[in-house]
């Protein structure tokens, strides 16, 4: 029976927790994105593109879905978790999305396309750290972070190719 009640349906408490946690994740995607659109409209319409990158509007539709499974994830560990290896989930998740809204800044807001890949290396590093801490408490919020790692990863090789063609 314990089994049961530790996976009980969420009531509207957890649910306006969900979907907090996912607005904060959108909010940070959104905030990022004015950095974006200012790269996008100047300087990013000049650099040699790598192999495999995808066009300007697949990154959107892309990036709402991850932010929204990210904020699914860490509402995740915050229902399921207790005391420090909640405070460390929590912790590592708030730095790998630090990095994420930096990695925008750096990259297209500033135009520093080496010191978005020291950014976007801390990221990767920083989310495999997180999708750690969550498998102690709730592996299903390791795998909602599955696709933003891959994503991610796939970000690391677009950026290392901008550095490399440009």
């Amino acid at each position: 029976m314990e089994a049961i009640s530790s996976r009980r349906l969420p009531d509207l408490r957890s649910i306006v927790g969900l979907l907090v946690a996912v607005l904060v994740c959108e909010l940070v995607g959104i905030t990022a994105a004015v950095f974006t659109q200012t790269g996008l409209s100047t300087w990013y319409q000049s650099l040699v593109r790598p192999d495999l990158a995808p066009p300007n509007w697949v990154f959107g539709p892309v990036w709402t879905t991850l932010y929204a499974l990210m904020g699914a994830a860490v509402w995740l560990a915050w229902r399921n978790g207790r005391g420090r290896a909640r405070t460390v989930a929590v912790g590592l998740f708030a730095l790998q999305l630090a990095l994420n809204f930096a990695w925008s800044f750096v990259f297209f807001g500033a135009g520093e396309i080496l010191g978005a890949l020291a950014v976007i290396v801390a990221l990767l590093l920083a989310i495999v750290a997180t999708m750690g801490a969550f498998w102690r408490i709730d592996r299903r919020a390791t795998y909602l972070m599955v696709p933003y790692l891959a994503w991610v990863a796939f970000a690391t090789y677009l950026n290392y190719g901008f550095w490399v063609l440009n």
